[in-house]
């Protein structure tokens, strides 16, 4: 009975070699970046500035903001020169009420200019003589508001409140005399996502994301930093370790630190302190938050291999910070700048696009299908941000 020996080709035989020393390869850069993020985040611990920083950062600092910065019209201090002295002067008088404003205060016309220069008055409402004789009389009249916009924000509310009153004020005396008097607009407004207009509800997550962008900056440049100014860095480059993998420990260390305060800042800071709701899921906003944070850490990466010092790093930090919260959308709205700066900062800026991304989530619930388009763009910049801060780590640390 005949056999058949097979024979293996030394080329067929080397293909499962070079897989088991590509899988080799692969797990040994895994084993070194997380033996240096242990590394990374025994060095977090044993700092307790900077630990008390972030612990401020995402409790105390996210109250006080929420509950300090408020832009609703409240408490609003409000002069009144009634030269009318008739029963609807004194009722619109009567209709600016707590908590929107305080009891108005009748002044002279001689006190206006005055009063205002002295930040006595937020607005200084004028109703002229005869003024609802001439209401009634269905002839033109006006009253003038004064209101002091160095306040911008409580200036144009308190303003369009002070307008609703008055006006409500003139037609309830129109139709008392003339029960069938008309109303031409009956306007109606549903508020979505934040029926009483809470600013609290958008300060405080918006406060959240803004710590976020400053922490992982701040601790993954700082990181470097440290270690250059130690010189401690220089002990890696006699590890069998590559400038990648150092890179990465960094920023996934100082990442993974911002992620957890973050997400616990939201649960126990903005849901439980403030009673905010979230309405979307917290899990996709930690998800999306990844790939945001990857990318602003290897922007702090990037700005720690310019600075040669801690000192130069936070001259350095101040400005980049300020421009990429302030023209965000964070704070104003994107459509409120002009559009060649809109466009510039959703190419150069991770931070426009995860703003849009955090809004969709936490205040409407958007699920993925929505907010991919944020991720996509999050994760190309963050590619870009990585490749140069990459090469500059190359060349200043490792001179390569």
């Amino acid at each position: 009975m005949a056999s058949v020996k097979e024979e293996t080709s030394p080329q067929s035989k080397a293909q499962p070699a070079k897989g088991r020393a590509k899988k080799s390869r692969i797990g040994a850069h895994v084993a070194n970046i997380g033996r240096l993020m242990i590394k990374e985040l025994r060095s977090i611990r044993s700092d307790p500035v900077m630990l008390i920083l972030v612990v401020y950062a995402f409790s105390i600092a996210i109250y006080t903001v929420a509950n300090g910065a408020s832009t609703e019209a409240t408490n609003l201090a409000v002069g009144i020169v009634d030269e009318d002295h008739s029963a609807l002067s004194r009722k619109i008088a009567d209709g600016l009420t707590p908590p929107l404003f305080r009891r108005a205060v009748e002044i002279a016309p001689s006190d206006i200019d005055p009063s205002m220069d002295s930040n006595r008055f937020v607005f200084v409402i004028e109703i002229p003589p005869d003024f609802q004789a001439d209401v009634l009389a269905g002839r033109q009249t006006s009253v003038q508001i004064n209101a002091d916009a160095t306040a911008i924000t409580q200036a144009g509310n308190g303003a369009g409140y002070i307008q609703t009153i008055i006006m409500n004020e003139v037609v309830a005396a129109l139709t008392g005399r003339e029960a069938h008097y008309p109303v031409p607009v009956n306007a109606v407004v549903r508020v979505k996502f934040n029926p009483n207009l809470h600013s609290s509800w958008f300060t405080s997550v918006m406060q959240v994301i803004n710590n976020v962008t400053m922490l992982t900056v701040i601790l993954s440049g700082a990181a470097l930093i440290r270690e250059r100014e130690q010189g401690t860095v220089e002990h890696l480059l006699v590890m069998p370790v590559v400038p990648a993998e150092i890179m990465l420990a960094k920023m996934l260390a100082n990442g993974l630190v911002t992620l957890v305060a973050a997400a616990l800042s939201l649960v126990f800071v903005v849901e439980w302190w403030l009673n905010v709701p979230i309405v979307g899921s917290i899990a996709l906003f930690i998800g999306g938050s990844f790939f945001y944070v990857f990318t602003v850490a290897a922007l702090g990466i990037l700005l720690g291999t310019i600075a040669a010092s801690m000192g130069q790093f936070g001259l350095l930090v101040i400005p980049v910070l300020l421009v990429m919260m302030l023209l965000s959308g964070s704070m104003t709205p994107m459509e409120s700048m002009p559009d060649w700066l809109q466009y510039i900062m959703q190419i150069i800026s991770p931070t426009p696009h995860f703003v849009a991304f955090a809004q969709g989530v936490l205040y409407r619930g958007a699920g993925l299908s929505i907010v991919w388009p944020q991720l996509i763009a999050i994760i190309i910049i963050g590619s870009v941000y990585f490749g140069f801060a990459l090469r500059r780590f190359r060349r200043v640390i490792f001179g390569a």
